[in-house]
């Protein structure tokens, strides 16, 4: 493998293994894993909440399906909370648990909406897990960390995507997607970085 796509690599996809955490975090999307990865978490007592965050993708106005576990979770939800929250209860989380924040249109909204219900709810978060797709940890956890500045965030990706560390360089949608994310990381972030460091 070149040099620099191991170094793409390397900075695109994180994780982390999970420890018991103060929440369970996760970036608004139609994919049914990241769902169903904080479900399993918060099964084995990693974290007593879970914060899915999102309403749809703002170029969109609507929430535009599920893009994974159409067939498993059928049905139409209005937003992408709805959806992780339907995936979230399928799977065992009981509604009790389970966070609202579904007004976020992009993924720094998810981090900044986050923050504002954890805070409303009175909630110190020192260590966070973030579930998100693979080809999104980098990115997801710069803006949560933006937010959550002195929480340890721990990047939990799904599995069984289809964009993967290992394959990502072999496949026209994989190098779209993870080239796509390295463009974003630099691209979104210029503003973000003036204001916390000028």
């Amino acid at each position: 493998m070149l040099e620099w796509i191991r170094e793409i690599t390397d900075f695109i996809f994180l994780e982390d293994t999970p420890r018991p955490a103060d929440v369970i975090f996760i970036p608004g999307n139609g994919h049914a894993e990241p769902s169903e990865l904080a479900a399993r978490l918060y099964a084995q007592g990693l974290a007593p909440w879970v914060l899915p965050s999102g309403r749809y993708a703002i170029g969109r106005g609507e929430f535009a399906g599920q893009i994974s576990g159409a067939q498993t979770y059928a049905g139409r939800f209005e937003t992408e909370w709805a959806f992780m929250r339907h995936v979230l209860v399928q799977n065992g989380v009981p509604e009790s648990a389970i966070l609202r924040e579904d007004e976020a249109t992009y993924t720094y909204q998810n981090a900044i909406f986050s923050r504002r219900r954890t805070d409303a709810a009175r909630l110190t978060i020192r260590r966070a897990l973030l579930c998100c797709m693979p080809q999104h940890a980098r990115r997801a956890k710069m803006y949560y960390q933006t937010l959550y500045p002195d929480a340890e965030l721990l990047l939990c990706p799904a599995p069984g995507t289809p964009v993967t560390r290992e394959t990502w360089m072999h496949e026209p949608e994989g190098i779209d997607a993870v080239l796509g994310e390295l463009e974003r990381c630099g691209g979104q972030f210029h503003d973000i970085l003036k204001e916390l460091m000028l």
